[in-house]
């Protein structure tokens, strides 16, 4: 009996493995759960100009609404145009009624900033803190400088005011049900099988665009795109547990908190770099990253080239009749 348990057990861990959607569909939740008290935002705060929560305005159904594609540098709060030279670029939508003369920005983003939303918080030994909600940001005007100096505004569709007010109540729908956001690419290697796909600004403006095109809008195919990605490359991911069954797995959560650790804020710019270095020579003897998505923790055994930053051209819509994020 041992002898064919032990055959039988490789079958079932390869059976359930194969089982597993790759790429893995991001959740979808009935409402947006609430963020837990302890996150912060830090320097700016989420959508200070905003309009309030919940609201869009809507328009007649023969008016004319004129759309822009929209990029910046990330962060050129702080650094000024500084990351675009190296593509790292943040993606907005812009939008003017014709009849009024309105403008309006929508934008999708982390509700406490990258970092948070690309790690953990540990606010105590052996606990995780996840502070990794993004949400739409929707406010009038269109600040033309901001876009246009070190980035992209560039008109790509003309919508009439029945085609906006279907996207708009996807904007809501999709903004309380795909509350988190997602930092990393998964790959198996430049080309091969993703294993998990990102959920950030450029992939909600994909998205919004799909929506728009389901809905009537014609894109101006000759205006070309592109958009940045992290990429990790790593072998099939390893399941580990999910935020509640890690507390009852001790070995799991010691691996995740010491993880953890070596990506921990600091106002020290030379606490950060100290902790990275340290990760980097863990790295070397493990070649190992763990990923948080859906509310699960993946073990990556990172493969060579290991992380790349891309940004590559994704076509406007031509013909969308439906996708998966609805």
């Amino acid at each position: 009996m041992f002898s064919i348990a032990f055959l039988l057990c490789p079958l079932l861990v390869f059976s359930l493995s194969s089982a597993i959607d790759w790429p893995q569909p991001h959740r979808k939740y009935d409402k947006r759960p609430n963020s837990n008290s302890y996150c912060q935002a830090g320097v700016i705060a989420f959508c200070p100009t905003g309009m309030q929560s919940n609201y869009m305005p809507t328009f007649n159904a023969s008016d004319t609404l004129y759309v822009y594609a929209m990029k910046a540098p990330v962060w050129e709060f702080k650094f000024g145009s500084l990351l675009k030279y190296f593509n790292i670029m943040h993606d907005a939508i812009g939008f003017y009624h014709v009849q009024s003369g309105l403008n309006m920005t929508m934008e999708w983003y982390e509700l406490f900033q990258l970092f948070n939303c690309t790690f953990p918080h540990e606010p105590d030994k052996n606990k995780l803190l996840w502070c990794n909600q993004g949400a739409t940001c929707i406010y009038q005007g269109i600040d033309d400088q901001h876009w246009i100096e070190n980035g992209t505004l560039v008109k790509v569709a003309e919508i009439n005011g029945e085609t906006f007010n279907q996207f708009a109540a996807w904007v809501e729908l999709d903004n309380n049900t795909y509350p988190f956001y997602e930092t990393w690419t998964i790959m198996e290697k430049p080309g091969g099988q993703v294993w998990f796909d990102p959920f950030d600004c450029a992939s909600w403006v994909l998205r919004a665009f799909d929506t728009l095109s389901i809905n009537g809008a014609k894109f101006n195919q000759s205006v070309h795109l592109n958009y940045t990605k992290i990429i990790l490359y790593s072998e099939q991911p390893i399941y580990i547990g999910n935020s509640t069954s890690i507390y009852s797995d001790p070995s799991t959560l010691s691996a995740l908190y010491n993880f953890y650790t070596y990506f921990q804020g600091s106002k020290s710019l030379a606490h950060v770099l100290e902790n990275l270095l340290k990760y980097i020579s863990w790295f070397i003897e493990n070649d190992t990253f763990y990923l948080f998505y859906n509310d699960q923790y993946w073990k990556l055994p990172l493969v060579y080239p290991y992380i790349k930053l891309t940004y590559d051209e994704t076509p406007l819509p031509s013909i969308v009749t439906s996708h998966d994020y609805v």
